[in-house]
């Protein structure tokens, strides 16, 4: 069998990485070794989701976590370096565009082995995100380059990737995958909306994580006054990261509406087949919202996932109070109509496994 370790640190990554994990058992040509780096290592944030989603538990745990972007990268391509050293795999797996995939990348590059870089070519053209930068550099030292849509293999192809050393495929989308398949099993694994008493009571979901939202106090503050005014009109449910919830302790942020503690998958699945609408700053929860056939008002002022605000299904509302509540009143009673097929048909893992194993060969 041919030996690929699989490096994964936060939930999004979590979730992309079962199926693709499910993909390769059923396969039974290739053993995985997964890597957690450790960020989201409470029991809420990370060994829940190992727990419910069946992802097979990792070997090593390099319980990074709790330093600045340069001190996490540096830690984590130390650790992961010694990990390649000891386990010799024939290829290792990243993820998306945190510091992990890029302290992932960096390590394999440097030890020549072969780079897989999952939902490769996105691009917000912001770069002052340090996602953006994370992807960018991923991308360039990656050998096999997995794109969940046209437009990311736009994106490659635009920047001279064709002429690159690489090779570049559009397999859909991984997490398309993983709400298929877990979207059947929520209603029956979850009870969250008798939990939090929102049976036959309509809501909002939102998430709020990103840096530019969370630390930068204005964003954070008239994003908060924007949630307390919808909740007079529709209750809002927000699952608080703890961090967030810690800034807003420090500097007196208060809600008008009780946050609840993070959620499971199955639990967020749940609330996403349920609410009337999502509000989030979060790249996954938007396509998420997508899939479960609700519209999106993302806290951005840009977004990977170009096609959802050009088929009208995703709207950019920055952190702007009014026109937050503008979106608000366009969406709340427009009929979902999913006409478009955005992110393949569900078999984007079967067709990584199935090219891995060609390249291996």
């Amino acid at each position: 069998m041919k030996k690929i370790i699989t490096i994964i640190k936060a939930r999004p990554q979590f979730i992309k990485a079962s199926s693709v994990s499910r993909a390769f058992k059923a396969d039974h040509v290739i053993e995985e070794i997964i890597v957690h780096t450790g960020q989201h290592y409470d029991q809420n944030m990370s060994a829940v989701f190992f727990e419910e989603m069946e992802i097979p538990e990792p070997r090593y745990n390099l319980e990074v976590n709790g330093a600045g972007h340069g001190a996490m990268t540096g830690r984590m391509l130390e650790k992961i370096e010694n990990v390649l050293i000891e386990e010799k795999p024939q290829l290792v797996m990243v993820y998306g565009d945190t510091n992990s995939t890029l302290a992932g990348a960096l390590a394999a590059r440097k030890l020549n082995i072969p780079l897989a870089h999952v939902e490769a070519g996105l691009r917000s053209f912001k770069m002052t995100m340090p996602e953006e930068i994370n992807r960018i550099l991923t991308d360039r030292i990656s050998d096999l380059l997995f794109c969940p849509t046209d437009q990311a293999v736009n994106n490659l192809n635009n920047e001279g990737f064709k002429h690159f050393n690489c090779q570049i495929f559009q397999v859909g989308d991984v997490m398309y995958d993983s709400a298929l398949y877990y979207g059947k099993q929520a209603e029956k694994k979850s009870d969250v909306i008798n939990r939090l008493g929102l049976s036959h009571k309509p809501f909002v979901l939102c998430t709020i994580h990103r840096q530019e939202n969370t630390d930068d106090l204005l964003n954070l503050r008239s994003i908060i006054s924007a949630l307390n005014t919808l909740h007079h009109e529709i209750k809002v449910v927000l699952p608080l990261h703890p961090r967030t919830r810690k800034i807003m302790k420090q500097n007196n942020i208060s809600t008008d509406f009780e946050t609840i503690e993070p959620v499971g998958y199955f639990d967020i699945v749940s609330l996403l087949k349920n609410c009337q609408l999502v509000i989030t700053d979060s790249g996954g929860m938007q396509k998420e919202a997508y899939f479960f056939g609700k519209f999106c008002l993302t806290l951005r002022n840009e977004t990977e996932w170009v096609e959802l605000t050009e088929h009208g299904y995703n709207m950019l509302v920055g952190v702007n109070s009014e026109q937050i509540s503008a979106s608000f009143h366009h969406f709340i009673h427009k009929s979902f109509s999913n006409e478009f097929t955005l992110y393949g048909k569900g078999d984007a893992s079967k067709k990584i496994t199935r090219l891995i194993g060609k390249y291996l060969k």
